[in-house]
């Protein structure tokens, strides 16, 4: 059994709420475990995730924020740069699923976040998963 760490971006509490449920309930399907880490924002996600894994307690993660566009550039900031660093993480190894959100609207998020719907939480968990399951396979 893994076990994941969720980090996510507590900014829209009814849509991370859902990407969460969603992530959990993927990572349970599998047969895993995890726990939640809570950050100011998603460029603070990929911090926490190097942080977590000097720790060792964890096999995996999955990055969960949402990020709707503004009126200002702020938005193309966030979305790049949190993007950026979580890739930079995983090209060092680490099984990441990218569950951050970035949607022009909150609509857009809403569908995404559903696990009815796009169940973008738990498509994020499963990405964790897997690529963990590769990492394993490729170590021999």
């Amino acid at each position: 059994m893994a076990h994941f760490l969720i980090v996510e971006a507590r900014f829209y509490d009814h849509l991370n709420d859902m990407l969460i449920e969603g992530a959990k309930a993927a990572i349970k399907k599998a047969g895993h475990s995890c726990e939640v880490l809570t950050v100011p924002g998603a460029l603070e996600i990929p911090a926490a995730i190097a942080m977590a894994s000097d720790t060792q307690r964890f096999d995996g993660y999955v990055a969960i924020g949402v990020i709707i566009r503004g009126e200002t550039y702020h938005f193309e900031v966030v979305s790049n740069e949190s993007a950026r660093a979580i890739m930079a993480l995983t090209l060092d190894g680490m099984p990441i699923g990218n569950g951050i959100l970035t949607v022009e609207n909150e609509a857009q998020a809403l569908t995404r976040a559903k696990m009815s719907e796009k169940d973008k939480g738990g498509d994020a968990a499963r990405a964790a998963i897997m690529m963990l399951e590769i990492s394993e396979r490729l170590a021999g």
